[in-house]
């Protein structure tokens, strides 16, 4: 569910206006039901996403590519991680408990421990790898909760910006990387919306985390 209203302060401040108007697009899909800006039109594909408990769930990654600069959103369907998960689990050794799952606090397989810790799980992945991580903070968009990270990759000394977000057991994960010396892709990870059924764009009024609802104040 991206929001029409999407360039966020870093990106004018780090792209010049006219450059942004002549490169950069507003990709949408309904598949998805998100936008996302894109300096070309991304290329789609399918794939599987590993989640922390071992489910291999259906997603989908668009791509770009300006320059050395590389962009991109991966989508990991939760929508099905009890079916899977608790499938997964009817195969686990006999006294396997930690592939079993703790009953109904965790659920069969781990897969309400897998869900409500998706976005902790998909930035765990981004700390794991050969890079200085110089940002960690929490983010929404539209009151859709996240997380936010910035990265200096040791090889080449390239910076990635990343953003990761839970909504309608949809995991979003955003990830531009630029070479050294290049203005901070954060703009990108900042450039997201979310849309209805309809393929329209929506805001929200009640405050998501983690892809849940907030219960009502004074509970």
């Amino acid at each position: 569910m991206f929001v029409s209203a999407l360039m966020a302060a870093t990106f004018i401040l780090s792209v010049p206006g006219p450059a942004f108007a002549q490169e950069w697009i507003e990709f949408a899909s309904r598949e998805d039901r998100v936008t996302v800006t894109f300096p070309v039109q991304p290329t789609v594909t399918q794939t599987t996403y590993k989640s922390q408990f071992g489910a291999d769930l259906p997603a989908r990654v668009y791509s770009a590519e300006q320059g050395p600069s590389r962009y991109s959103l991966t989508v990991a369907d939760y929508s099905h991680i009890e079916r899977i998960l608790t499938e997964k689990a009817k195969s686990c050794p006999a006294g396997a408990e930690t592939c079993w799952g703790g009953g109904s606090s965790t659920g069969a397989g781990y897969w309400r421990a897998d869900l409500a810790g998706a976005i902790i799980h998909a930035t765990w992945q981004f700390m794991q790898r050969d890079a200085k991580v110089t940002y960690l903070g929490w983010n929404n968009v539209d009151l859709v909760g996240g997380h936010m990270l910035s990265l200096t990759n040791n090889a080449d000394k390239s910076r990635t910006s990343a953003a990761i977000y839970m909504h309608d057991n949809k995991l979003y994960i955003l990830e531009g990387t630029v070479p050294a010396g290049y203005p901070e892709p954060g703009f990108f990870q900042q450039s997201v919306g979310w849309l209805d059924e309809n393929g329209n764009g929506i805001r929200y009024q009640t405050l998501y985390h983690h892809g849940f609802p907030a219960p009502p104040r004074g509970r």
